[in-house]
This record gives structure tokens, sequence and C-alpha cells, in this order.
């Protein structure tokens, strides 16, 4: 089996279980701002809608089509709008809200800090994320996970995004080593998977609901559940 000698983690649908923590959040912010009131939707059409327009929106911003402005300015407008609001009556004040709380939710995958608890003394783990900066530092420390890794890279730091290999040559270039002595481990095939491997590194892909995407190449390795890398590293 092959030696590494540093991880790389994708962040968000990772480690970190942003569709609980999303969805945890969405639904208080339903209560909080009365979106009730209006009678077009209940909480869980707004928690859908949003999910869908969401991913959608970060799918664009991935490929450069969209800014990070755009992005945060658009997705509650085009998410109550499409659910029967007009413009102005979106709530002032809602992406904001979200900003500020969602980051501070702490679900995480399971056996995530068993996990990192296993390979920390082994090998240098990293962080290599197109979340925005300060939201991740946040994320990182409200789940007690800042404490694993020694490098957190954002595509604001270094003004790349995955899938741009640069992202990933980026950080080797600040641990200093070869593409061949890291791994890759993340959720997102075409960023963190096609990614990985234009940089020269072996990837796992974490697979949790084990959907069946296109032909594609295949993953250095493949997983559904973190424990499972025990059996890889």
């Amino acid at each position: 089996m092959k030696t590494y000698t540093h991880i790389l983690f994708d962040l968000d649908h990772t480690l970190w279980d942003f569709e609980k923590n999303s969805e945890e959040t969405l639904y208080s912010l339903f209560d909080q701002f009365g979106l009730g009131s209006f009678g077009k939707f209940d909480s869980t059409s707004f928690y859908n809608k949003y999910k869908f327009v969401n991913t959608r929106l970060w799918d664009l911003y991935n490929k450069g089509r969209i800014s990070q402005k755009e992005l945060r300015e658009s997705r509650f407008v085009k998410t109550l709008t499409g659910l029967g609001l007009l413009e102005h009556e979106v709530p002032t004040g809602l992406s904001e809200a979200y900003i500020d709380l969602c980051p501070t939710k702490t679900a995480v995958f399971p056996y995530t800090y068993e996990v990192l608890e296993y390979l920390q003394p082994k090998y240098g783990l990293h962080i290599i994320t197109n979340g925005f900066k300060e939201v991740q530092h946040v994320k990182m420390n409200s789940s007690r996970l800042h404490g694993y890794f020694r490098e957190i890279v954002t595509s604001e730091c270094c003004g790349f995004k995955k899938p741009d290999r640069r992202m990933f040559e980026h950080l080797l270039e600040r641990i200093n080593v070869l593409p061949a002595d890291c791994l890759m481990i993340g959720d997102n095939y075409e960023c963190d998977i096609e990614g990985a491997r234009a940089a020269g590194i072996d990837q796992v892909y974490f697979n949790p609901e084990k959907v069946k995407g296109r032909k594609r190449p295949k993953p250095t390795y493949e997983i559904s559940c973190l424990s499972e890398l025990k059996q890889i590293l």
C-alpha cells in the first residue's frame, strides 16, 4: 500500500456536516423572521427551496461564473421569490443572520473526531476549501476541528478555486511536499477528485450517499464512511 505523509481534507460535506447544520439554521430563521406569516409556504418548503437554489449558486461560484457577493446576496432572494414573495417582501438581514448563525453549528460526520485522532500523530493534516475564509474558521472553531490541522487554505487566500490545480499547488508549496506524498479527501467529484488528480495527488472520494455518478475516471479510493480511512491509512 502506498505511503503518504500529508492528508488534505475538504471541509464542508466531508468533515463539517453542512446539510445538517444548514437545515437547523434555516428552520430557526424561518421562525425568527416570521416567514410563515406570509402564508405562502411552510418551513419544509423554505428549506427545500433554499437547498435547491444554494446548490446551484455554489456550482456557478465554483465555476467562476458568479462572485461571493452575488452568491450571498441572491440566494435568499431567489429562494423566497421562487416561493411566491415579491422581492421587496424579502426580509432585510436574512442573509446576514444566516451567515452569522450557520457557522456556529457543530454537527460533523460520524467518526470525524475518531479518524482525526487516529491520523494526526501519523500525518500532516490540512484543509483545502472553496468556502469563505472568515466563515470556515468559525466553523472549525465551533466544531473543535481547528486543532487537528496545520494549514487551512481557502480559495480567497490563494486566489484560485478547486478544481483549479493551482489551488492544490499553492498548498503543496506552503507545506513543501511533492504531490505523490499527499492524499486528498473530499465529497465533490469535480472540485476535490478531478482537481487533485490534475495536480498529481491521489484521491479519496467521500460518497456517504453511495451516489452512482455518470461514467468518469475512478478515484484512487472511494469510501462511504470516514471510518474506512483506517483501512487505507
